[in-house]
């Protein structure tokens, strides 16, 4: 389970313990130096609004390196884990569901040479199929906007998890 703080725990926090928190989030060393080096935060919003804006800035090399820590959709997670909390909307039981998603990620892999990354949070498995056929449409450079996007809303939702109003 994820450790909820306020906003004043966290700023209290020794910075090593905050960095391996950050690090939950996206794993990529300059954000996580880049959000921590904002401490303390004016409130909870100022902080989301910060990291959010540090994904959205990150180049594509630093987005294809915070992918490294991302399972793939429909894929195996570990049981209780942060992402099969948020791949949970994947019918496991579903095979033919597993088998399109197995074929699709295999295909946005082969074109961009990247997992296909969503927000799955509050999405079916069917969906997030949807989204992942409707991407292989897109040309590399337009892809690599929307997998920052789709990185910078799961950077969101995973601090809105770890830190109270």
């Amino acid at each position: 389970m994820t450790q909820t703080l306020t906003i004043a725990q966290l700023d209290a926090l020794p910075a090593n313990r905050w960095r391996e928190l950050l690090a939950g989030v996206v794993g990529v060393a300059e954000w996580i130096d880049s959000v921590d080096a904002a401490r303390p935060y004016t409130d909870r919003a100022a902080l989301l609004d910060l990291a959010e804006r540090e994904v959205l800035a990150l180049s594509p090399d630093r987005v294809r390196a915070a992918l490294a820590d991302h399972p793939r959709i429909g894929g195996s997670t570990a049981p209780g884990s942060q992402a099969a909390r948020e791949q949970s909307g994947v019918d496991a039981a579903d095979a033919v569901l597993a088998d399109a998603l197995r074929e699709g990620n295999l295909a946005y892999e082969r074109k961009f040479g990247l997992i296909y990354l969503v927000c799955a949070s509050g999405r079916t498995g069917r969906e997030m199929l949807a989204d992942l056929t409707a991407r292989l449409d897109n040309d590399p450079d337009a892809e690599i906007l929307v997998t920052r996007r789709e990185l910078a809303a799961i950077a969101r939702k995973r601090l809105e998890r770890m830190v109270t109003r």
